[in-house]
């Protein structure tokens, strides 16, 4: 998965969109209420929280591969854990293996940190019974282009362009059809995945930015450059800071 060091208390703090957005995705699977569910990237454990709300009889199994994620998840859902309805677990989705399989997995803004998606479809559908579903969402085709344009122009800059000469950027936003063909080619029976523009608005703005749309840019820089670069990023974005995202939906059954 992607090397992103993560600030989970932060990104605890300020992914109310996030939480919103992830919370259409939760709308869409069907449950009964004693499955078992995988929350696949849980970070601060806002989904985790509200898909145990729905199992009252089942369990969750709420998994990241970030450390401090999961600190602030373990923080959220410890009367949980406590109750034995959620597992907090440290992991790799590219790594994935559990001692029973799963009714389903929920995964909401994760998949687009990971660039193997033949690998993460094929052990997500090991994982599976047979007749599970995959309910998922993520950056897809076009997400944050125009950010990310705003930013490339000021990594051919000094004093940022030496420090970005040979970055790659972490993120993997797929399209739809080759994504539908990739999780067929996995093992899956079905999948249907379509875009969606879901431009939002955040309500701490730089700290949004800091943390969640140019963490990996912020750091790739030296502690004493971070601040001007997200000045920059702002001055050239504008008033208001609007996210331009664009949203990969999966839904697939084994």
């Amino acid at each position: 998965m992607s090397a992103h060091e993560w600030d989970g208390s932060s990104y605890d703090r300020i992914s109310t969109i996030q939480q919103g957005l992830g919370a259409e995705v939760l709308a869409r699977l069907q449950l009964e209420g004693d499955e078992t569910v995988l929350d696949a990237g849980c970070g601060s454990g806002r989904i985790s929280e509200m898909l145990a709300a729905r199992l009252p009889h089942g369990r969750v199994i709420a998994l990241d591969a970030s450390a401090s994620m999961l600190v602030a998840a373990r923080e959220r859902l410890a009367r949980l854990i406590d109750e034995e309805r959620v597992q907090v677990l440290c992991g790799d989705l590219l790594e994935l293996e559990l001692e029973q399989p799963l009714d389903a997995i929920l995964s909401t803004a994760t998949f687009h940190w990971i660039a193997d998606h033949e690998r993460l479809f094929t052990r997500l559908r090991a994982a599976l019974r047979p007749g599970g579903r995959l309910v998922a969402q993520c950056g897809g085709e076009g997400n944050i282009s125009g950010l990310r344009g705003r930013a490339r122009e000021l990594l051919t800059r000094e004093p940022y362009a030496a420090h970005f000469a040979a970055w790659r950027t972490p993120w993997n936003y797929a399209p739809a059809e080759p994504t539908r063909e990739r999780l067929l080619a996995a093992g899956f029976a079905h999948a249907d995945c379509w875009l969606e523009p879901a431009p939002r608005e955040p309500d701490e703005p730089r700290e949004f930015l800091a943390t969640i749309v140019f963490g990996p840019h912020v750091q790739q820089l030296p502690p004493e450059l971070r601040e001007q670069f997200i000045d920059d990023i702002i001055a050239a974005i504008g008033e208001p800071v609007v996210i331009d995202y664009v949203r990969l939906n999966i839904d697939a059954t084994a």
